[in-house]
């Protein structure tokens, strides 16, 4: 299942299904469960965990030295769950002792090529990011999100649960749960309501958080008000807790 070609590092740790192709690299530290695929010319550095059924397609790079200037060559990690996609010349890198010093990748994700995850990052599950979308180190990506592409993210920026942003959106604040962005800088456009509906939400949930959108952008309250009112909201909606609790954790801004 590995290419003659290709270099895997005798500290390497590979189930016997893994499949590495042609001149692929796989350094020592790096684990990789059943199932998962290599393509050919992907560099895959450790301390470095990937799960089941991923697939590395080639020319990616996955586990590599953070882009920060702060790193010292300290021992990070990259973790990825399972069933995961990560297309042509994406980059993930490992994280840094300045944070928790490791990079969390969750479960059937989605990375299109070219795009970027940097250091210290958390991706949930199901996320997709299309072409060439980056994310800055330390950020948070919610289940379900969409970062078209070109999207750029600044770094400890978090992408709520269901949200969805548009393509060349530039993003320096918080995306909350189930909202659409848009723009340079972002600003908000609405409820992610197609999005929502494809997952099975009912047209009652998806009026509620319309409700909650108005509340938090055009009905003219401080944020604080806002919160209070989405949370009696959340008394019938129990999936307006999610945005009531996103905005109330937010260091940084939202987008407005």
């Amino acid at each position: 299942m590995i290419h003659p070609s290709a270099v895997v590092d005798a500290g390497a740790e590979l189930d016997t299904s893994v499949e590495v192709g042609p001149f692929a690299v796989i350094g020592a530290g790096v684990q990789i469960d059943a199932g998962t695929r290599i393509g050919p010319h992907a560099v895959l550095r450790g301390p470095l965990r990937i799960g089941r059924d991923n697939r590395i397609f080639q020319f990616a790079s996955v586990g590599e030295d953070p882009q920060d200037k702060k790193y010292g060559g300290e021992p990070t990690w990259l973790e990825m769950g399972d069933r995961n996609q990560v297309r042509e010349c994406a980059t993930l890198h490992r994280g840094t002792a300045q944070d928790q010093g490791v990079t969390r990748i969750g479960d059937d994700n989605l990375f299109m090529a070219y795009t970027h995850v940097a250091h210290d990052c958390r991706i949930g599950n199901q996320v997709i990011m299309a072409n060439a979308a980056s994310l800055g180190g330390h950020v948070e990506v919610q289940d379900w999100a969409i970062l078209g592409g070109f999207t750029i993210v600044h770094q400890f920026c978090r992408i709520g649960i269901h949200s969805f942003c548009a393509m060349g959106s530039v993003l320096s604040r918080n995306v909350p749960p189930y909202f659409m962005v848009g723009g340079h800088p972002a600003e908000p456009h609405g409820v992610n309501s197609e999005g929502l509906r494809r997952r099975g939400f009912a047209t009652e949930t998806i009026q509620a958080i319309k409700r909650a959108y108005r509340t938090l952008y055009m009905a003219n309250l401080k944020r604080d008000e806002a919160l209070a009112r989405i949370r009696e909201l959340a008394a019938t909606t129990p999936e307006l807790a999610v945005l009531a609790d996103f905005i109330a954790d937010s260091n940084r801004s939202l987008v407005r």
